[in-house]
């Protein structure tokens, strides 16, 4: 726990994703009293997109979409402090690219009571 998932579409590729996650990682410790050393993050580069009636590609619409999920207990008002605080850092690593519109989200869930890991 946390456990975060990134998905960006292709036009995004120029993301440094791995800079974007080290600098993601002390903002959730931070807002959501997470340990550092729990934070874990994959990035998933989507193949289609379409926004409405447009399909996305090296123009047109590219989608990021980041989920937060972590244990149980934090209030309403953390969690939307923390997909706030993501938004934000999302400006900060994506550079506009010329023709392409960003549609940017970020959800921070509960992770269901059956949640169980393991480390070796």
């Amino acid at each position: 726990m946390p456990q975060i998932t990134v998905e960006f579409s292709p036009a995004l590729d120029h993301v440094d994703w791995r800079a974007f996650a080290l600098a993601l990682h002390p903002v959730v410790v931070e807002t959501a009293a997470a340990r550092l050393e729990a934070c874990k993050t994959r990035t998933l580069r989507t193949t289609d997109e379409v926004v409405g009636d447009v399909v996305g590609g090296d123009t047109g619409p590219a989608i990021v979409n980041v989920t937060l999920a972590l244990l149980a207990g934090r209030s309403d008002e953390t969690r939307a402090r923390l997909s706030e605080a993501t938004l934000e850092l999302l400006r900060k690593h994506i550079e506009p690219v010329d023709g392409v519109t960003l549609h940017v989200s970020a959800e921070v869930r509960d992770l269901d009571p059956s949640y169980r890991k393991f480390e070796e």
